[in-house]
């Protein structure tokens, strides 16, 4: 009975990973949050946890500085903030090796201080647009967007879901983060833009009309203002070493104190999906450590080998392409809790995991919304190309970080 009931068990994970990690489950229109919360509801319902253990297991620090982050996310936008970061980065008369670059940059930058994906929905219409008034080719820019945006992230704890998780679990300080990845995501950009160069050297060498100025977009100045005073305080009381998601929360909480915007037209802005997507995975991999499923998991991914930040990098690498970035961690946070050198660890997984990203098409929600939206306006960004500047992006910003965190940080 025993047995059966742990055969159960281990389908229900399989199937829930899988389809969390393709996003669907063939013949049900499900998404990655519902497949978690129905997988989560079936692991307690079968006994692989209980309902008090379930609770127990969501990590409302990581819950709530994702809903903070986006409530500061949603303001800058409606000010207009991305919308015009955007329009002064294409607009800029530079040549087209020069534009690359600017893009790559700001990107990049405004990637480590919000959520990667606002920064791709809101640069990559205004990116097409002038590229192809320009008579450029999309696909260089358009990858260029979306493995900054990745790679950008890299460098603080509020970049990325998995970021912002990892500083969670670990408590390392937002300064000490940054301090040692901000490096990595520099280095990455770079590494990134001279492939890009090398790869499309042809069609980035000529120097092409640029179109006209486009009308000033507007702004809403008051809310500009507020929002971007709120950020600043946010980085502040984090490089001071307040705990991230209180700072986060601060910060959320100041903005809501309004007398022009709606608190429904806020939160309807929030993507409550992924707060539910969280929340289910917490319960799905406790539930994987609780069955004994994890152990046998990392027996398999490290073997009878000692652990070294290349190996974890590489493992970090593979699984996040297998089951997605967030999962992964989740997965490898037993693992890496109990490593003698855990904050190096942590900080080697932050970095893989996000890069990881970068390795095909469908590794990061950024690329696909780089993609869908291109797609939406009639361009289309293939497998195949992005995967041809993908792969040596990817391996060269990963060895570049491993390299990185072995000389000037140790301890695997």
């Amino acid at each position: 009975m025993e047995s059966l009931q742990e055969m159960v068990w281990w389908v229900i994970l399989l199937v829930t990973l899988t389809g969390v990690a393709i996003g669907r489950l063939p013949g049900l229109s499900m998404n990655r949050a519902s497949i978690g919360v129905v997988g989560g509801t079936l692991l307690v319902l079968t006994g692989a946890l209980s309902r008090e253990a379930a609770w127990q297991a969501i990590d409302m620090d990581t819950i709530v500085l994702l809903l903070a982050m986006m409530v500061v996310n949603v303001h800058l936008r409606l000010a207009g903030f991305f919308a015009w970061a955007a329009r002064q980065t294409v607009d800029a008369r530079l040549a087209p090796q020069g534009l690359l670059a600017l893009l790559m940059l700001v990107s990049g930058v405004l990637s480590a201080l919000f959520l990667n994906d606002t920064i791709v929905l809101s640069f990559t219409p205004l990116v097409l647009e002038v590229v192809l008034a320009m008579g450029l080719p999309a696909p260089p820019f358009l990858i260029a967007l979306a493995v900054s945006a990745n790679i950008g992230s890299v460098a603080t704890l509020i970049g990325n879901p998995q970021n912002m998780l990892i500083g969670v679990a670990s408590g390392i300080s937002f300064q000490r983060f940054f301090l040692i990845l901000g490096p990595v995501a520099l280095g990455g950009l770079v590494i990134a833009w001279l492939i890009l160069i090398g790869l499309y050297r042809r069609e980035l060498a000529a120097r092409p009309p640029h179109p006209a100025p486009h009308p000033v977009l507007p702004l809403d100045r008051l809310l500009l203002w507020k929002s971007l005073g709120v950020t600043l305080f946010l980085v502040v009381v984090l490089w001071r070493g307040m705990p991230v998601s209180l700072a986060a929360l601060s910060a959320a909480a100041w903005l809501l104190v309004t007398r022009r915007w709606s608190p429904d037209q806020i939160f309807r802005e929030v993507d409550w999906g992924i707060l539910v997507f969280f929340a289910a995975l917490f319960v799905v991999t406790h539930a994987v450590e609780s069955t004994g499923c994890s152990g046998r998991l990392l027996a398999l991914l490290v073997g009878n080998g000692t652990l070294h930040i290349p190996s974890l990098a590489v493992i970090g690498l593979v699984l996040s392409n297998v089951v997605s970035n967030v999962p992964a961690v989740l997965l490898l946070r037993p693992l890496v809790t109990h490593l003698p050198w855990a904050e190096t660890a942590w900080l080697t997984l932050a970095m893989a995991t996000t890069l990881a990203g970068n390795l095909t098409l469908l590794g990061s929600v950024a690329n696909l919304i780089v993609a869908e939206t291109a797609r939406h306006q009639g361009v289309i960004l293939g497998f195949g190309a992005y995967l041809r500047a993908g792969v040596p992006i990817t391996l060269g910003s990963l060895l570049w970080g491993i390299f990185w965190l072995s000389c000037c940080v140790g301890g695997g």
